[in-house]
C-alpha cells in the first residue's frame, strides 16, 4: 500500500476501508426489516433535525406566551418541560409531534408499530438529556430510539 492509497482510506472513514475490503453493511434499516427508501424508510438525519428545530421552536413560543418577565433561564426550563410533555403526548398517541408532522416522519416501535405512551416517556426523556440522540447506530437509530425501542421512518 502506498502513500496515497493509506492517506485515501485514512480521510474516507472506518466504514469506506471495510466496504473496501469486502463487508457489506447494507442499507440503513435492513437490519429491521424496513424498505430502502420512499415511505416506511428510516428518516434521514436532516428531516429529524428539522423536526426537532420545528418542535423545541414552538416550545420556547409557548413558554415565553406563558411567562411575562421576558426571555431567561426559567423560560428555557418550562420550554424543556413543555418539550417533554409534547413528545409524550403526542409521540404515544399518534406517532408524532407538529415538527414531525410537518416534515413527514412518524415514530413506530420496532415490534409492534404502535408506540404506546411509556415508550414514548422513555424516548422523549433520554431526547431531552442530549447526548443519545448524538449516538447511532448502524441503522441510522439514535440511542434514545433504540432504548425506546423505536424507530423514526418517512410517513
Amino acid at each position: 500500500m502506498d502513500n496515497r492509497q493509506a492517506l485515501g482510506s485514512w480521510l474516507s472513514g472506518p466504514r469506506a476501508a471495510a466496504e473496501e475490503a469486502g463487508v457489506d453493511f447494507g442499507y440503513r434499516g435492513q437490519g429491521l426489516g424496513l424498505p430502502e427508501g420512499g415511505p416506511g424508510s428510516v428518516a434521514r438525519p436532516g428531516r429529524r433535525l428539522g423536526a426537532l428545530v420545528v418542535d423545541w421552536g414552538l416550545c420556547v413560543l409557548i413558554a415565553y406566551g406563558l411567562l411575562t418577565d421576558g426571555y431567561g433561564q426559567s423560560t428555557s426550563n418550562w420550554a424543556l418541560l413543555i418539550f417533554f410533555a409534547l413528545g409524550v403526548l403526542t409521540v404515544g398517541t399518534v406517532g408524532y409531534t407538529p415538527g414531525k408532522r410537518l416534515f413527514g416522519l412518524r415514530v413506530v416501535a420496532v415490534a409492534s408499530g404502535t408506540v404506546v405512551p411509556w415508550r414514548a416517556a422513555v424516548r422523549t426523556a433520554l431526547l431531552c438529556l442530549g447526548l443519545p440522540a448524538l449516538v447511532w447506530d448502524r441503522d441510522g437509530r439514535g440511542l434514545h430510539d433504540r432504548l425506546a425501542g423505536t424507530v423514526e421512518i418517512r410517513a
